[in-house]
């Protein structure tokens, strides 16, 4: 008798796998099907003759297809094994392979993937500006790490910011009091809140809640609110403030190839597409601004077909993009702007802030918080413990939403705080021992609806 294995999914003409998987394999989680292939697949677990196990051959070899019967992934973190070296484990990641020394894939190809630092442009030095009030903006949140980015830029760079906060409805009581405290100890920042009417918000919420299981709009709405004033005060650059494991994170759920870390540095690339603009009386882009110009085209009018039709995609962004477009007046401006910016060339470059690098070798969350705490009136979550996704009452419900759809195999996308983590415990900006508390205890990795899913779902039946 013959299975398609645990984790594996027949979708369309090929066979998905639901996880990441451990050594050569770590990107092969999809496998076309032939016309034939598919109809063996289908009629599966059954008996196979010599023809059809010669049709499945490569599909065999890939362990997609045995004779074993399939074993279901744990039911709780007690189940789960653990990385040997992070808090990784196959209970928040199902389909999480380990290899023989029982590494995870993060652990296993940390040597390989320690490069991938940001998927735009970082920037080492931001000089100060000659056209503008500001030098730079940071989409600020009251969370840990975008307070540790307006200090750094603001205090110890002595640059002239500029703070954009949209105000969403679900802000935690800790990040609304470290958003007033900076407002009084940091003197060379200006601070600009949008909020948007309840009315608009509960249309595109109710549109990513049925696309997404949760109404995390975040940083893409704050990117549609903000970017036409970012075009109107000149400002050169802008930065959201992620830290090193989110950014690595993307290559690990597969939404963002190798190549596109290093596209900045590409002068072949850069060159053509320079020239593409150059011969249609534009111009040529600054390093960070062809990035800035992909993000805001994206919100602003859908994901290309190039990107549609290639094996990485990002579903978050797809669905925050297709709930925005419900309510077409919040995009206009956006459409304006990005017209405006590309033909003058007045476009602020996205670029990232290596935050090993200005912390001293090292993004430490426990110094990090300690710092921020004294120098900027931070204020911790009222749980100590908790270090990731610190602004936001509802991330509990965002990280059980989009476990349970992984777990379901109803979405390809790994709940992003299941990689975070690990990678921020394999990097050590936390202990192995810190992050396991925090998967156990602060984040929303369970079989069984979270409480703070009501918390959501009250704002939308109002």
């Amino acid at each position: 008798m013959y299975y398609l294995q645990s984790r594996w999914k027949a979708v369309d003409n090929k066979v998905v796998y639901y996880g990441i998987r451990s050594g050569e394999k770590l990107n092969k989680n999809v496998i076309k099907l032939s016309k034939r292939q598919k109809k063996i697949i289908d009629s599966l677990p059954r008996e196979l003759d010599a023809k059809s196990l010669k049709a499945l051959r490569g599909i065999i070899e890939e362990g997609a297809v045995c004779e074993l019967p399939p074993v279901e992934p744990p039911r709780s973190l007690s189940e789960a094994r653990f990385c040997t070296n992070c808090s990784a484990n196959d209970f928040m990641i199902p389909g999480l392979q380990f290899n023989a020394e029982g590494l995870c894939p993060m652990c296993e190809h940390a040597e390989e993937t320690k490069a991938l630092k940001s998927v735009v442009p970082i920037a080492d030095e931001i000089k100060r500006s000659k056209k503008s009030r500001f030098d730079v903006a940071v989409f600020y949140t009251g969370g840990k790490d975008s307070t540790y980015l307006l200090y750094h830029l603001s205090e110890v760079k002595k640059l002239r910011v500029l703070a954009l906060t949209w105000e969403i409805p679900y802000a935690s009581e800790s990040a609304l009091k470290s958003i007033e405290n900076a407002k009084k100890k940091l003197n060379r920042v200006e601070f600009v809140t949008r909020t948007v009417c309840a009315d608009d918000m509960r249309t595109i919420y109710k549109k990513l809640y049925e696309l997404n299981g949760n109404t995390c709009a975040c940083p893409s709405l704050a990117y549609v609110l903000f970017y036409p004033l970012l075009v109107e005060e000149k400002v050169p650059y802008f930065v959201a403030g992620n830290e090193p494991a989110q950014l690595t994170g993307l290559f690990f759920n597969r939404m963002a190839p190798k190549f596109v870390y290093g596209f900045a540095d590409n002068k072949g690339l850069n060159f053509l597409i320079n020239l593409g603009r150059v011969l249609t009386f534009r111009p040529p882009f600054k390093r960070g601004q062809f990035h800035t110009l992909t993000t805001m085209k994206q919100l602003a009018y859908g994901t290309n077909a190039l990107i549609k039709r290639s094996a990485y995609r990002n579903e978050l962004v797809e669905n925050v993009t297709a709930a925005i477009h419900c309510v077409p007046k919040i995009v206009k401006p956006l459409k304006k702007s990005i017209r405006r910016s590309s033909r003058s060339g007045n476009i602020p470059a996205f670029v990232q802030i290596d935050f090993d690098k200005i912390s001293g070798g090292k993004y430490d969350w426990t110094k990090i918080k300690d710092l921020i705490s004294e120098k900027c009136g931070w204020v911790a979550p009222d749980d100590c413990g908790k270090g990731l996704h610190t602004s936001c009452k509802i991330e509990r419900c965002k990280e059980y939403s989009q476990f349970i759809r992984f777990y379901r195999m109803e979405s390809t996308m790994i709940p992003f705080s299941a990689i975070e983590i690990s990678l921020a415990s394999a990097n050590k900006n936390i202990t192995r021992e810190q992050a396991v508390y925090e998967v156990q205890n602060t984040l929303g990795f369970s079989l069984e609806e979270i409480a703070e899913c009501e918390i959501m779902k009250e704002f939308l039946k109002d």
